[in-house]
């Protein structure tokens, strides 16, 4: 990460938030996003509160217009080494190490902070009230979504891109009928019972 001083000298805040923690497939994927105040993003709010054609165009306006942002991940197989809510935080670190700026505070979504050497606060709801965490959140949820894309075409018979791998009646008849995939995880209770 380097460090600029913005040119109005405002503190550089990145919003991060993550997307999968309830899935039983697939990776958990958190975004952070440095917002430009010169150029302000209309409509930017909690990415489960818009259609997926809105999600995809804001994100579209985020990656262009934000100072700067990253999305990053923990994979399912990490998930069940260290458990959910850890990978979670993993992913949050990796998503702010990779910014092209240092921020000078950060906003998390819900309450806990990932360990990081910078302050910031937890906001319970912040994907709503704080727009850089809204912008997070959108990419976050894009990106996954897109990933689950793919795991439907690797994975047919699943209907991934329906569900996004959260354990729906559809993806849990699936699973009964199907068994696991590489990606599922296996740490969680509707999949551990598959395993012999």
């Amino acid at each position: 990460m380097s460090r600029a001083v913005s040119s109005d000298n405002t503190p550089r805040i990145a919003g991060i938030d993550e997307v999968g923690r309830g899935c039983i497939v697939g990776p958990v994927v958190a975004a952070a996003v440095i917002l430009d105040s010169a150029k302000p993003i209309p409509g930017l709010t909690d990415s489960k509160k818009l259609t997926e054609k809105k999600r995809k165009l804001l994100a579209e306006q985020i990656k262009a217009n934000a100072l700067c942002w990253a999305v990053a991940r923990a994979e399912a197989s990490e998930i069940d080494d260290i458990n959910i809510l850890q990978a979670t935080m993993v992913a949050m670190q990796r998503a702010v190490s990779q910014l092209n700026y240092r921020p000078d505070w950060v906003k998390v979504d819900g309450n806990r902070l990932p360990n990081l050497d910078i302050p910031g606060e937890a906001i319970v709801q912040g994907d709503l009230l704080v727009e850089e965490i809204s912008a997070a959140s959108i990419l976050a949820k894009v990106a996954r979504d897109e990933e689950m894309q793919t795991l439907d075409r690797l994975y047919p018979g699943y209907s991934f891109a329906i569900h996004k791998g959260y354990p729906t009646q559809q993806h849990l008849a699936a699973l009964a009928q199907l068994g696991f995939t590489p990606q599922h995880r296996k740490s969680f209770a509707p999949v551990k019972k598959y395993l012999v």
